[in-house]
């Protein structure tokens, strides 16, 4: 049987990404998907493998074959200058063979990151890992440097870590603003399926808790990921990604007046239901920073009544040029919400 030039790159994209997600019987499950025999997905697993995209490790198993590599940068040496240069020397020959979008993101999320290592960290050294496969590409900066929440903490006299960590989730904040405007993590963690700052036993990403961590843990650098010093940025983006810079960039931020509108996950910012107004201070210190909030309340079950006027009354009363949009609100919440405001 002939397929398409697409259906055949539909079944070999299937399989890798059974791979890749450590899928233990990846032929199987591609020849129930699109109908086809075993002997016709194990004829396509071995072209991926002469083509060294994939390796064989048991008589079933397969894992995609990548490539890796680590450099170290002194500063006592007089490196750590020049991101751009990092980027040009040691970067591009691997994000240059990937589609014009996934490059530029890399050439944004990278420079950005790397940037804040030689400019906010205080660090004597960096770390720099690439680990690239058919799939995706991973980039790990670390850094003994003084901790990214350490910093924000310090330099905003917050009381807590966890405080700087709430911050980021916001944007729009920078440790060095003469230089700064503090978009670099914030758009950087939006552009990547994974991204990681950790620091101090602290971790701050948008990417679902559990997952991230499997996949941090499953690189050597990062196993004791609680103990290390400095801080760590972990970024991940498939190499057939769709996103683009301006298409991220355009959701927040405007022609005229720039970076605008912002995104808050609220379930990331309290482990509980909140139910306080000192809570409801916490969460919208800064916000009349932003024309337009959105308040993402996908997994709060509940809110208390002090919490709700707090922030939906109080607060936009106070700033009423500032859109607070509550988004994924259980009934019980929205109904709270439309109490305080009558």
């Amino acid at each position: 049987m002939s397929f398409t030039k697409e259906k055949r790159i539909s079944i070999k994209q299937y399989l890798l990404e059974k791979i890749f997600s450590e899928d233990c019987s990846p032929a199987h499950k591609a020849a129930e998907a699109f109908d086809i025999s075993l002997n016709t997905v194990y004829r396509y697993l071995r072209e991926l493998e002469q083509q060294g995209i994939i390796k064989k490790n048991k008589k079933t198993e397969y894992s995609l074959i990548s490539s890796t590599e680590s450099f170290v940068l002194s500063r006592a040496k007089g490196e750590l200058l020049d991101e751009y240069k990092i980027n040009e020397d040691k970067i591009e020959k691997y994000t240059e063979k990937l589609p014009g979008n996934a490059m530029s993101i890399w050439d944004y999320a990278f420079t950005e990151m790397m940037n804040n290592a030689i400019d906010h960290s205080h660090a004597d050294f960096v770390t720099c890992s690439i680990i690239q496969n058919y799939m995706n590409t991973t980039i790990i900066i670390k850094d003994d440097g003084i901790g990214i929440f350490k910093n924000i903490k310090d330099n905003f006299g917050f009381r807590t870590l966890d405080d700087a960590v709430e911050e980021l989730f916001k944007g729009k904040l920078t440790t060095n603003s003469a230089k700064h405007s503090g978009e670099g993590i914030f758009f950087t963690s939006r552009l990547m399926d994974e991204f990681a700052a950790i620091s101090d036993g602290k971790v701050f990403t948008h990417t679902k808790f559990e997952d991230l961590i499997q996949s941090i843990e499953e690189i050597d650098m990062l196993k004791d990921w609680q103990a290390l010093k400095g801080t760590v940025i972990f970024m991940r983006l498939s190499n057939f990604t769709r996103k683009s810079t301006k298409q991220i960039f355009d959701m927040f931020a405007d022609i005229d007046d720039g970076f605008t509108k912002t995104t808050i996950p609220v379930k990331s910012i309290f482990e509980r239901y909140p139910v306080s107004r000192s809570q409801a201070k916490r969460l919208y210190r800064r916000l009349e920073n932003f024309k337009t909030v959105e308040l993402d309340f996908e997994g709060i079950d509940e809110i208390g009544q002090g919490f709700a006027h707090e922030l939906f009354v109080v607060f936009q009363n106070e700033h009423p040029e500032v859109e607070l949009i509550p988004l994924n609100m259980s009934e019980y919440v929205k109904k709270m919400v439309d109490h305080v405001k009558k």
